[in-house]
């Protein structure tokens, strides 16, 4: 008698799990599986920390931190852009967006910084002032009292990268001082350059804490030097500080070659070649 194929769903489970095929295609992808996910768990992240010049989601202005991703293997490196417009090293802090960083930061992760467009502003409790930081890489401090009686601490510039670059070494972290980026703004045929103020601060506090630095500001300053004016305000649509798309990928390209000149940066090994 001749019976008719059994359908599929009647087959015993156990009878194909003792199948010597079934069974070491099930161990494969069990061990490919776990390779995979250890990959995952290991592959270390770069955090960027900045403001609007590096994060910028109001097109057509764009930051540099939303273009690095052209430069770096992501399949062996990811990219967290923590950078948020408006943001000073002060109100980064005190909004609690450092502290979301640092509870996810490993050992081996790298932490890219750049502040200074948002500082300037003399510290206080109005509209103006609620950014600004004091000047300078020491450890002077001013203390406000805000309308609810609540006080704040403010310090310098420098103090702030410090406490950044010292928390993200405590967690086995290497941080990277970042200079800000320059603004549309020529004297002279030249673009204005932050070499006496918080670019000047910025490396001072990388020397002094052990981290990286890459003179960002410089780099790109050459870049608009050699441009010129014209082709330059074209990378600036409506101000003289927010890049566009263009004028983002210009400072990624400036921070991926600060990274290169680092020899003893491991980072490197993550870059690729962008034609």
């Amino acid at each position: 008698m001749i019976y008719p194929p059994q359908p599929i769903n009647n087959i015993n489970p156990s009878i194909i799990l003792k199948h010597p095929i079934i069974v070491k295609i099930i161990l494969s992808l069990s061990i490919l599986f776990t390779a995979l996910f250890l990959l995952q768990k290991d592959k270390p992240t770069i955090y960027i920390i900045g403001d609007s010049t590096v994060r910028n989601t109001n097109r057509p202005q764009c930051g540099w931190g939303e273009m690095i991703g052209e430069y770096f293997d992501t399949e062996k490196i990811s990219i967290s852009n923590q950078a948020m417009a408006g943001r000073s090293t002060r109100t980064f802090i005190k909004e609690g967006r450092w502290d979301k960083v640092m509870g996810t930061i490993k050992k081996g992760d790298y932490l890219i910084m750049q502040f200074g467009h948002n500082e300037g502003s003399k510290p206080d409790t109005s509209r103006g002032g609620r950014r600004g930081v004091l000047k300078g890489t020491g450890d002077e401090a001013v203390e406000l009292t805000w309308p609810d009686g609540t006080k704040e601490i403010v310090n310098t510039y420098g103090w702030y990268l410090k406490k950044f670059v010292k928390e993200a070494k405590a967690k086995g972290a290497i941080p990277i001082i970042v200079s800000m980026i320059p603004r549309n703004e020529f004297k002279e045929g030249k673009v204005k350059r932050a070499d006496n103020d918080f670019g000047k601060w910025a490396k001072e506090v990388a020397e002094k804490e052990g981290a990286f630095f890459i003179d960002l500001n410089g780099i790109t300053a050459n870049k608009y030097d050699a441009l010129g004016p014209d082709e330059v305000k074209k990378f600036f649509p409506g101000d003289h500080t927010h890049t566009n798309v263009d004028g983002a990928r210009v400072n990624a390209a400036s921070v991926a070659e600060g990274i290169r000149l680092i020899k003893n940066l491991e980072l490197n090994k993550y870059l690729i070649s962008k034609k």
